[in-house]
């Protein structure tokens, strides 16, 4: 009933024109792709001279490899520390402090505003006159966890801000302090519901770490033009990095689909009867009412 209500089912004309539209697109698409195969064809990028290093252990040992090495090695250290950022500056935002809550949105919109490869220049250009070692890895990583962790902030503010306040004051009416109350009942379920948006910035963090191609940093963007000077095939390479990226990114995919699965079936489990830890401050709040209810406003007999 719902869904008639929400959506009207298509009757035969718009069927046929449902028909005739995907028809035309693909179509579309088809013509498109000949095109592109006809120019590669006439230019010669299908030439196998300049696939065959894809096929022969150099390219992968000397560029590719080291490639994926290093985007794994810069994603891993950021995506840990934007989550650490952003979970840190998201409860600071919170807070019931001014004291907290201003700074903490004060540098979160900060560093949310600057574009992400100007923080990674600033941190490289930056580390000599501090007094450390130039460092392109730690400029590439802390310009991610800057960027990303404010973004992710603002995710798990926003699925904070997204449960109902009942949840609060459900937790404060059974003696949770806004501290406890935070941990134990407001982000567990924000993280759950913010889940596919967390992962979807992880994956854009990912992405992000090709602009460390402009402080030389090795990674995957970099090694395209390194396997061109070798091999004279720079758009061979970079179909064959755009296939890294998505095979990297899909299994990211794979992975965030099934944490979010077991999350859930987690969140659904119920806890032992009697365990000291086992609070559920809403089911708590929902039996006193109920006890309320059934004595009356006279008082119990």
């Amino acid at each position: 009933m719902a869904a008639s209500v929400l959506y009207d089912a298509p009757g035969p004309r718009a069927k046929a024109l449902n028909r005739v539209y995907s028809g035309v697109a693909l179509v579309a698409l088809l013509a498109i792709a000949w095109f592109v195969w006809a120019k590669f064809e006439e230019t010669g990028q299908w030439e196998a001279d300049k696939w065959t290093p894809f096929l022969e252990s150099p390219a992968w040992e000397n560029f590719l490899i080291p490639g994926i090495i290093g985007t794994l090695k810069a994603f891993a250290a950021g995506s840990v520390l934007a989550l650490v950022f952003g979970f840190v500056f998201a409860v600071g935002r919170l807070s019931q402090s001014k004291l907290i809550s201003l700074p903490s949105a004060v540098v979160i919109e900060f560093f949310r505003s600057i574009p992400m490869l100007l923080l990674m220049m600033f941190i490289y250009f930056m580390q000599a006159p501090l007094g450390f070692d130039t460092s392109v890895f730690w400029a590439v990583v802390l310009g991610l966890m800057l960027y990303n962790g404010s973004v992710l902030a603002e995710i798990i503010r926003a699925g904070v801000g997204a449960l109902p306040k009942g949840q609060t004051e459900a937790g404060v009416a059974v003696g949770l302090t806004d501290g406890q109350v935070m941990r134990a009942i407001l982000l567990p379920q924000a993280v759950r519901s913010m889940l596919p948006a967390i992962i979807a910035q992880l994956v854009v963090l990912l992405k992000d770490t090709a602009l460390g191609y402009i402080l030389a940093y090795s990674e995957l963007l970099n090694q395209i033009v390194k396997l061109d000077g070798n091999f004279d095939n720079l758009l061979p390479a970079a179909i064959v990095v755009a296939a890294i990226y998505i095979v990297l990114n899909t299994i990211l995919g794979l992975l965030a689909n099934y944490a979010e699965v077991r999350t859930r079936r987690v969140g659904r489990t119920a806890a032992p009867v009697g365990h000291a830890d086992a609070i559920d401050p809403v089911a708590d709040e929902a039996a006193l009412v109920q006890k309320s209810n059934a004595i009356g406003p006279g008082g119990p007999a």
